[in-house]
């Protein structure tokens, strides 16, 4: 009897394993002969009723083993192991330990880095670049060629400060602006319908919300990121640090979130139960599991102090209701924090609920995944023609002409005899790519793609590197005197910003301004400066130029950058990028990268952040972008004047300073209630035509002054729109004055105050009134 059961064992546990870790295809538990054999197999359950019933039967040993990223895996059950952290920030990337590109898939589509895409405005696109790392992802699980298919992309930090080295990730400063990407990009890859009441629960990959929540410093004059204290007001988590987390969850529908690193207002983000359990569960919903940063829980207790024993450590952050850590912490302190009572089981089988649902959704518990709505999608699917022409459309659109004086852009299309490119970003393709890139499919330089359309194209690099500690001017300024055009391309790249390293100035590096001003000088005509950068820099020197004619950014455009730009240089392509970030003198580094305060302090001289708060002198604005075309907008006379919100009751607060007695009157957006909020939208609607002589596609951004002095702007709308020479179309803005036309007091209370707002766009504004 004992003999026949051990043999129906062993032969179950093969025919599993083999299943799970065949060489030719990806890990998945539960074959075809063994979907009755546990509930955990039985697709047509619930799926957190087969988590509870695989937890069940594991040991505690086997359940600690679960809780890092690189979990191993349970031959027993027939569980492979698995791998959690994978990245595709903006391409599926080798970065994290899920993904290898040693096999049939060598290379994926690679996009513009995060801030440049941000930049067309464009939520469509936006959702079409998710899906098309999404697919790209599964091809790569379904080769065999990945341990995992959760990704922990995007981040959708707020860009705060122009240091930042991580802010080329972001979507920029802008909160409406973060979290409608962070809808876009997550429904994408995840392989849900663009449309946000369709949510089918088996995910084409798994995308995670990081880095949960007011983390924007990583290396600055000696403070990390590990031992950083966020002191963050309520009203600035209100409005500014938490609403893209909420749309990522309420309307993107994450399966993962991370908490980041380092602290608010004492409590380390992985171990506070307000933030993880009652907001992101309790308040919006969130369905999905939460993963710290890497290490995150170890720096809790041997960098910030804040847990006396690797046990609490572990404690604090099972209790406050993350899932996996990136790492080994959870692995040598679960077991002994049990056995010391400070931690109970069942937190453990919480945790492993959540992680277990996540792989079942990815459908890795349903038989071979080959067999299931994506299992058609294999390598042929990758570096497709469609995607790679997606990305060359991203950075088009994305590219910003942030000067053209006289029109010197476009070039004429007649090719030019003699073109001079001159800078170290000019012939390195792979500075395009920006950080958390993956192999791409394609790789051209600037001046490569520039050669297609010029005669002589002449290359000199005019620094020893980015840094430019070292310049050979002289050759540089010979070279442009000889020739008939000038483009000089400059900037930053990953030695300057990036992740663990944050600016300390807001210049170009070294002697690149120097390179700049001498070419500039000796050339025949006005030259064309490209930044090639994250980061904003202040390129003051050169908006003020006669001899610099034109100014590009071009960010880090991705695999298809260096065509763009040559397409978008010499009129191919008509530019309608519009900058997603506030571009800030270089004398804002007074300003301490340690002060999270958004809002404007008059009595200490502390000027605010971001184009919302910040009304001191700009290099370049947010929002601004160059055309070779010209626009027209007006608004409709169907835009109401008059909000009325007096059939609610409306209370009243001190405005002002302590001795003043004028109060304003104002509603509580959550007093007021979801179907009510539904009910009080309304519409906006802008006319725009394209006054021009040439098509063109640019953003409409609507934004709402209100009159309060203090936000100086708010974001509450935008659309990119396509326009033919003399088109002219209605883009209708369907606003809430619970979401668009409310603000955070000082106790983070969303309201909507009564009174006047001014709707602007570009040059036009509406006036509105809200009566309570």
């Amino acid at each position: 009897m004992k003999t026949t059961i051990l043999f129906t064992l062993l032969t179950l546990t093969t025919t599993l394993i083999s299943a799970a870790v065949s060489a030719s295809g990806p890990p998945f538990s539960c074959g075809r002969q063994t979907n009755k054999s546990f509930k955990f197999c039985e697709p047509t359950l619930p799926i957190h009723q087969r988590a509870r019933d695989l937890v069940s039967r594991l040991t505690l040993d086997e359940k600690i083993s679960q809780l890092v990223s690189s979990a191993p895996a349970i031959p027993r059950l027939g569980i492979p192991a698995y791998e959690w952290w994978s990245e595709a920030l903006h391409g599926v990337s080798g970065y994290g330990r899920g993904i290898s590109f040693a096999g049939k898939i060598s290379a994926a589509t690679s996009f513009p880095q995060v801030i440049l895409s941000a930049s067309t405005f464009d939520s469509h696109l936006w959702y079409s670049i998710g899906q098309a790392i999404g697919k790209e992802a599964r091809a790569v699980y379904n080769e065999g060629q990945a341990k995992g298919m959760t990704f922990w992309a995007p981040n959708i930090n707020i860009f705060r400060d122009p240091r930042w080295g991580r802010g080329q990730e972001t979507p920029g400063e802008d909160p409406l602006v973060a979290g409608k990407y962070a809808v876009a990009f997550v429904r994408g890859i995840q392989g849900q319908s663009s449309n946000i009441s369709h949510n089918h629960h088996l995910l084409q990959a798994s995308a995670c919300c990081k880095h949960f929540t007011a983390y924007d410093l990583d290396h600055w004059k000696g403070i990390t990121r590990f031992a950083f204290d966020a002191k963050v007001t309520k009203q600035d988590l209100a409005d500014t640090y938490q609403p893209p987390f909420k749309k990522c969850i309420e309307e993107g529908r994450a399966s993962g979130i991370m908490c980041a690193y380092n602290r608010v207002n004492g409590v380390p983000n992985c171990a506070d139960y307000n933030l993880l359990t009652k907001t992101a569960r309790g308040q919006w919903g969130f369905d999905g599991y939460i993963t710290s940063d890497c290490d995150a829980v170890s720096i809790i207790h041997d960098v910030q102090n804040h847990a006396l024993s690797p046990e609490d450590a572990v404690a604090g952050v099972l209790k406050a209701g993350m899932d996996v850590n990136c790492g080994s912490y959870l692995k040598n302190y679960t077991k002994s924090a049990i056995v010391q009572k400070k931690l109970s089981e069942s937190q453990v089988d919480r945790a492993l609920h959540n992680l277990f649902a996540v792989r079942m959704r990815l459908g890795l518990f349903n038989g071979n995944p080959k067999h299931q709505l994506f299992g058609n999608i294999g390598p042929n699917q990758v570096c497709t023609q469609a995607h790679q022409q997606l990305a060359l459309n991203a950075a088009r659109n994305g590219i910003v002409l942030l000067k053209n004086s006289n029109k010197l852009l476009p070039f004429p299309r007649s090719p030019i005899s003699t073109l001079a490119v001159i800078g170290p970003n000019a012939n390195n393709a792979h500075a395009l790519l920006g950080n958390y890139e993956g192999p791409p499919c394609k790789s051209v330089e600037i001046y490569k793609a520039l050669q297609r359309y010029a005669k002589d194209v002449s290359y000199h690099s005019g620094c020893n590197d980015v840094n430019c500690a070292l310049a050979d001017i002289g050759a540089a300024v010979e070279m442009a005197k000889r020739a008939e055009r000038v483009v000089l391309v400059m900037g930053l790249d990953q030695s300057q910003e990036r992740e663990d390293r944050d600016r300390e100035v807001l210049s170009l590096p070294g002697r690149q301004e120097e390179l700049v001003v001498a070419v500039a000088a000796a050339a025949k005509e006005p030259v064309v400066l490209v930044l090639v950068c994250g980061g904003p820099v202040d390129v003051g020197f050169a908006k003020d130029e006669r001899n610099i004619g034109s100014i590009i950014w071009a960010g880090y455009p991705g695999e298809a950058g260096g065509i763009a730009l040559a397409e978008i240089i010499f009129g191919k392509h008509n530019p309608g990028g519009k900058l997603p970030v506030t571009w800030y003198p270089k004398d804002f580094i007074s300003v301490p990268m340690t002060d999270m305060r958004m809002r404007p302090d008059p009595s200490s001289g502390y000027p605010g952040r971001t184009y919302r708060f910040y009304n001191g002198k700009k290099v370049f604005e947010f929002g601004h972008g160059l055309s070779y075309s010209t626009y027209s907008y007006d608004f409709m006379q169907s835009t109401p004047n008059t909000i009325h919100l007096n059939q609610l009751k409306p209370s009243s607060q001190a405005t002002g300073d302590a001795k003043s007695s004028h109060s304003t009157r104002y509603l509580s957006v959550s007093d007021i209630g979801v179907d009510v909020c539904e009910s009080l939208k309304f519409s906006a609607r802008v006319g725009v035509a394209n006054t021009g002589e040439m098509a063109g596609k640019h953003p409409v951004l609507l934004f709402v002054r209100p009159s309060d002095g203090v936000v100086v702007k708010q974001l509450v709308g935008f659309e990119s729109v396509g326009l033919n020479v003399g088109e002219r179309v209605e883009v209708e803005f369907v606003l809430s004055p619970c979401e668009h036309l409310s603000s955070a007091n000082e106790d983070g209370v969303m309201v909507i105050e009564e009174g006047y707002r001014q709707l602007v766009v570009e040059d036009k504004e509406y006036t509105i009134n809200i009566v309570l």
